[in-house]
């Protein structure tokens, strides 16, 4: 790749595929949104924290509920405060509406001095009509409060990473103006990189030892929920407090709760185990 479509390459605390680092940079190169599916725990909101630091860009994060609506992501009316100050406040001026506007994830991005990372996440959790409204404002590049009359324009597009847990299907015209990139869950070998990188003093043994159980675990069939990155990092601290050598252990998981979160793939677990 030439030079323009190589900047982001990891950071020392996140361990990138070779195809979403070229993924990353194609979108940024476009200035398009960068669509990121995975299973839970493949670094999906982790990414754009990443990518704002490798940047060196402020990040504004957008949390999408089911409630959500692309238009409140620029900006909220807050009558409410209003109403409470015309009969509550005290020397307060109710006509100047301009302080009763508070911009939203989207609108703070817009607004911004200079160019940010804007992450949406898990924007299929909203109805079928926020992802093409969501791109409707992206594209305007700016947007008009309507109660005051101000116009806000865009200074520099934002970089815009869009999560998604696939819990339902995205409207076609929103995927066409998108890059895609599925993260695959770590292999043998990146998963110990990423290992090393939040216990870098772990011996090749006891890594060894923990990633045959860790994958161990994840082949179990019927598992409801299977183990992420941040449990085994999680499980593998727990082992280190408390001196536990996983080579010396004769039956059963130690900590186990840390590695699974159910009570059924508990029992499953368990149940295979004296089999």
């Amino acid at each position: 790749m030439s030079e323009a479509f190589d900047q982001f390459q990891g950071t020392a605390s996140y361990i990138a595929s070779e195809e979403l680092k070229h993924a990353v940079n194609v979108a940024v190169a476009l200035a398009r949104p960068l669509l990121v599916r995975g299973e839970p725990g493949t670094g999906k909101t982790l990414l754009a924290e990443n990518l704002a630091l490798a940047l060196g860009m402020p990040l504004i994060r957008w949390h999408v509920k089911s409630t959500t609506k692309a238009r409140d992501g620029l900006y909220v009316y807050d009558t409410v405060a209003r109403l409470h100050d015309s009969r509550f406040g005290d020397q307060v001026d109710v006509r100047d509406i301009a302080k009763y506007i508070k911009l939203g994830p989207l609108g703070e991005a817009l607004a911004a001095p200079s160019r940010v990372v804007l992450l949406i996440d898990e924007i299929d959790k909203a109805d079928l009509e926020f992802p093409n409204d969501l791109l409707h404002e992206l594209d305007a590049m700016k947007f008009r409060i309507d109660e005051t009359g101000k116009e806000i324009a865009a200074v520099e597009r934002p970089v815009v990473i869009i999560t998604s847990n696939n819990e339902k299907e995205l409207p076609d015209a929103f995927l066409r103006r998108c890059v895609f990139h599925y993260i695959q869950f770590p292999n043998r070998e990146l998963m110990a990189e990423i290992v090393r990188v939040h216990h870098p003093d772990i011996t090749d043994k006891v890594l060894d030892n923990a990633l045959e159980v860790f994958f161990g675990l994840r082949a179990t069939p019927k598992l409801r929920k299977k183990p992420s990155t941040s449990e085994l990092v999680d499980w593998i601290l727990a082992l280190k407090k408390a001196g536990v050598d996983l080579a010396r252990v004769s039956g059963g998981i130690p900590f186990l709760g840390t590695l699974l979160k159910t009570e059924q793939d508990v029992e499953l677990v368990g149940k295979r185990a004296k089999a």
